[in-house]
């Protein structure tokens, strides 16, 4: 789906570690958008998911196959004209400037026009742990609690990079409209 008056379509990634939020607040947002709303996390091989599932770290060559997916999914949305939540970790630069290239338009760098936007749910190791804790109590997610560490650890953030960000600790419906404004 599209609005009338985007033609080239966009991506809004919300971005940062395990139980910051991500699918909460991109499904919301999809919502609100009427657009389709990803999960990066259906993206990974069984390999991928039993590797997190053991506490193992993935590397950069467990990511590289997954990401690659995930922008060809972007980059034939965007070229249709659609408007795309996406809900993904993107904690490096180096795997944000990959789904930035879904953006057959976008030369590094360019950050202002590129169609593919990112928006940080910001928090505190205390903070995320807890709503780590809850899920796993509930069986809801494959990522375990001694993984948590090795994502603020990877995490990149650079100002330069126009990443919008938003704290974690207010409520899902703030967070959404805090993006509708920023991002949209």
């Amino acid at each position: 789906m599209s609005s009338n008056n985007d033609v080239t379509g966009k991506v809004i990634v919300i971005m940062g570690v395990s139980g910051a939020g991500k699918s909460t607040i991109g499904k919301m947002l999809g919502t609100a958008l009427s657009c389709d709303f990803l999960d990066a996390d259906d993206f990974h091989s069984s390999l991928n998911r039993e590797k997190m599932r053991q506490g193992i770290a993935l590397s950069d060559e467990d990511r590289m196959p997954w990401l690659q997916k995930i922008q060809e999914s972007l980059r034939e949305r965007l070229l249709d004209g659609q408007t795309v939540v996406l809900a993904c970790s993107s904690l490096r630069k180096q795997y944000r400037e990959i789904l930035r290239g879904s953006d057959p338009d976008y030369r590094p760098g360019s950050y202002y026009s590129c169609k593919v936007k990112f928006v940080l749910l910001e928090g505190n190791a205390e903070v995320i742990a807890a709503r780590l804790q809850k899920r796993a109590s509930e069986g809801e997610h494959f990522m375990p609690l001694t993984l948590l560490q090795s994502q603020f650890d990877l995490l990149e953030a650079d100002d330069c990079e126009k990443i919008f960000k938003v704290s974690v600790v207010l409520s899902p419906e703030v967070i959404v409209n805090s993006v509708l404004e920023m991002v949209i």
